[in-house]
This record gives structure tokens, C-alpha cells and sequence, in this order.
């Protein structure tokens, strides 16, 4: 089989490679899935650059975290999958549900964890989920990490968005997209930002209907919080220093901004804005098993369709890495085998 593999100690796009590989077999408790799809996401850029969290990957490794396929496969004492059933990893391989712990790594396309782009997988059964019956395997590739996030967000707080309240979404990357659908699923009224009038425009075409290009209003947190009637109930914060003095500007009385970017690293990120309006942030890492398996269950209950900007083929691999950071992403990038 083929896989695509970040070098030990990559620092740049060049030292990812496609090699071939013996196929995995599935040992006690494991799964073979045939990859047919992934997707990239910001983290992913990270790590071939050296770049993410503890540095350059200190083995070779297969990345991407996002992925769907079939299970082809399945070894002794697994229960809840059989072969043909459409999956999809999940980022961490040992959260099954309730609060985030220690214990939940590995996250699925850094070391140690192996990731999805590559032909076959062999993970365990505990970290799979069946994936939303109404999405091709493309689609479901686009949900393990950013759908998964926009998912705990707003939907797996103390506070889950209910039908009438405000969400911010900061740009038009993956995450920022998918939360905009499902806040709109549930009702609520959704502000988009974009340097891009022309992102905005896409956004329109989702059902956003508030629209704040932040070039032109710099001050875009405050024109948020006016557009809202006062402040927001929700903000998916997903810029990171750089922009979330503007979401404490944004957010309202007793709101809660679920703090998840790392694109911006420099800026004022003093929390005491907060304090006089009751408001809260609220760290998010991805999210457990469980909550990809309510999400795939409310994506088909809502119809929801994750937006895929570009689709790149296996061998183009390099390109998809390429397209991901350019300014002209909106959604997400799948790359499909």
C-alpha cells in the first residue's frame, strides 16, 4: 500500500514523502479501514514545519487526523464493527466521553499516533465512529477534528446554543464554517467575520445574514456585540491572541467564549474584560467519541453538508498542504483516495 509520511525532524513541506508500506493486519481489539478520504486542518500545516507543540516529530509518521473509509477487516474480540461499515477515526484515540483528561492521547496524526493518509489504517475499536449515513465519505472526512470542535463549542458546554441567541464566527476556515451551520441547525442567529467580501458573500449563501468585514471595522468585537443587541452569547474563538481582546469585546453578559485558536500569537489576552460582564471563557481541545457521535447524529437529523472548497487526489497531496494555507480557503480541503 501507499501512505505519506512527515520525516523525523521536518521542518518544511519538503520532507513529506509518499512511500510504500506493508498493509497493516488488525490485532486483538483492532479494525482494518480502508482510508477512501481525508481532510486537512490548521494542526496539520504545523507539523511538517516543525512547529507543533513539542517541536519536529521525533519518528516518522503518517499525518492528517481527519479521515473516513471502510472497514475491510476486523480482529479477534471486536464487537461493534464489521467489515463494511463507514468510519472515521477519531482525534483522540482514548476519550470515549464526559470531560477531557489526561488520558485521551493519543490525538491521531502526531507522534505517537499513526494518521489517516494512507490507504489502510488499523486503529482500535474504541476509536472509531460510524459516520453520518447522510454524507459521502469525502464529507465525513471534513468532521473528526473540526466538525468534532465546532460541535463542543456549542453544543457540549454548560450552556448549549438554543434557538434565538447569538454566535460569533471568526474567518471561514474549517471550523469556523461548520460552527456556522450548526448554530444555524439550532436556531440561533450567526455574525460571520472575513477580511473577504466575497467570503462573506458565501457565508450569505449559508443562511448568515450578519456580516462584518474587519478590514473596513477594525474595531469588529464592539460592532459584533451592537449587531447582537448588546453582546453575544457564543463566540467560537478560534483566531487566538491576536483576536481575542475583540471577542471579550464582543461577548456578552453571562456569555461564554470557547477559546480554540492558535492562527494569531501575539496580542492582548488579558482576561479581565470579562469580570464585568459575568462572561467565561471556555478551553476547547477537539472533543471524545461521544461527541462526534452526537454530531453525526444532528448533522442527519439537520441535513447538514460540510463545505468542501477544493478536493486534491491522493498523490496531490502536497498541493491540498499548499491550497490549506493560502488565503483563499474556504472550509475545507479533502484530499480523496
Amino acid at each position: 500500500m501507499q501512505q505519506w509520511l512527515v520525516r523525523k525532524g521536518a521542518t518544511s513541506l519538503d520532507d513529506l514523502q509518499l512511500v510504500e508500506a506493508a498493509q497493516p493486519v488488525p490485532g486483538p481489539g483492532e479494525v482494518l479501514v480502508r482510508v477512501r478520504a481525508c481532510s486537512l486542518n490548521f494542526r496539520d500545516q504545523l507539523i511538517p514545519l516543525g512547529r507543533y507543540m513539542g517541536g519536529t516529530v521525533d519518528r516518522d509518521t503518517v499525518p492528517l487526523s481527519d479521515g473516513a473509509g471502510e472497514v475491510v477487516a476486523v480482529g479477534a474480540d471486536v464487537a461493534g464493527f464489521a467489515p463494511g461499515d463507514r468510519v472515521a477515526g477519531a482525534f483522540f484515540q482514548n476519550w470515549s466521553d464526559g470531560p477531557a483528561h489526561p488520558g485521551a492521547g493519543p490525538a491521531l496524526g502526531a507522534p505517537p499516533a499513526t494518521g489517516m493518509l494512507q490507504e489502510f489504517v488499523v486503529l482500535p475499536e474504541t476509536g472509531l465512529v460510524r459516520v453520518a449515513q447522510s454524507l459521502s465519505y469525502e464529507e465525513a472526512a471534513c468532521l473528526p477534528c473540526a466538525g468534532v470542535t465546532a460541535w463542543n463549542a456549542l453544543m457540549e458546554g454548560p450552556r448549549p446554543v438554543r434557538a434565538g441567541e447569538s454566535v460569533l464566527v471568526l474567518g471561514t476556515g474549517g471550523v469556523s464554517v461548520l460552527a456556522a451551520q450548526i448554530a444555524l441547525a439550532a436556531g440561533a442567529r450567526v455574525i460571520a467575520t472575513s477580511s473577504s467580501d466575497d467570503k462573506l458573500e458565501r457565508m450569505r449563501a449559508l443562511g448568515v445574514t450578519d456580516l462584518i468585514n474587519y478590514r473596513s471595522v477594525p474595531d469588529w468585537g464592539s460592532a459584533a456585540a451592537q449587531l447582537a443587541g448588546g453582546g453575544i452569547d457564543h463566540v467560537v474563538e478560534v483566531g487566538g491572541a491576536g483576536t481575542l481582546a475583540q471577542s471579550i469585546a464582543a461577548v456578552g453578559f453571562a456569555g461564554e467564549i470557547a477559546l480554540i485558536g492558535v492562527l494569531t500569537r501575539e496580542g492582548d489576552t488579558s482576561p479581565h474584560g470579562l469580570m464585568f460582564k459575568g462572561a467565561s471563557i471556555r478551553g476547547i481541545f477537539v472533543g471524545s467519541v461521544g461527541m462526534a457521535n452526537r454530531l453525526n447524529a444532528f448533522i442527519d437529523t439537520h441535513a447538514i453538508r460540510p463545505v468542501i472548497d477544493r478536493t486534491f487526489a491522493f498523490a496531490d497531496a502536497l498541493e491540498a498542504w499548499r491550497y490549506q494555507a493560502s488565503a483563499g480557503l474556504f472550509g475545507k480541503v479533502v484530499i480523496a483516495l
